[in-house]
């Protein structure tokens, strides 16, 4: 089985909500999420290729286990032995005419990614993404203290247009009992 990963993290109702969908249902939580782009607000409306839709019509999943990327920002010194809360989706329960893969590229001004960075989603290829690159937890062993954190600015990500129901997700304890 393929997983992908979401950080935990305030849930209200049945579903995983894109930005845009939390500004209308649940406009604290919205708040506090959108907060992350307040250095670059033009982001959430960047397109999302392949999906006709914007950054702020899509839930972002991880192909990526945290564990490398939390261990690499350590050895940083950038964060404490602090554990990050997560979730896990099975990659074969998404609908692959909803959903995408964004190959990211730490771009430290933030421009709009190219159409061809957005990739045709199967769990095949979220299998083939799933170990973050040496060059991506190299920028993150070497961040100094003034240096953004962006801990997933070099790790694929998995778009998928609309809500996610969180009866899908299983949570790290769950998965580590199975």
């Amino acid at each position: 089985m393929t997983f992908l990963y979401k950080a935990a993290g305030v849930i209200r109702g049945d579903e995983i909500l894109p930005l845009n969908e939390l500004r209308v249902r649940y406009p604290d939580i919205y708040q506090h999420e959108v907060a992350k782009y307040s250095a670059r607000p033009e982001t959430v409306d960047n397109p999302v290729h392949r999906l006709g839709c914007r950054w702020g019509d899509v839930v972002f999943l991880s192909t990526v286990h945290p564990a490398p990327i939390f261990a690499a920002l350590r050895e940083s010194g950038r964060i404490g032995s602090a554990t990050i809360d997560y979730w896990t989706l099975d990659a074969d329960l998404l609908d692959p005419a909803r959903t995408c893969i964004l190959l990211k590229r730490h771009d430290p001004e933030h421009r709009p990614q190219p159409p061809e960075d957005f990739i045709p989603y199967s769990p095949e290829a979220v299998a083939a993404l799933s170990t973050p690159s040496e060059r991506a937890l190299q920028r993150l062993r070497s961040l100094n203290a003034t240096e953004p954190l962006f801990p997933w600015a070099d790790i694929p990500h998995v778009l998928h247009r609309g809500p996610i129901p969180v009866a899908l997700f299983r949570s790290a304890s769950v998965n580590n009992r199975s």
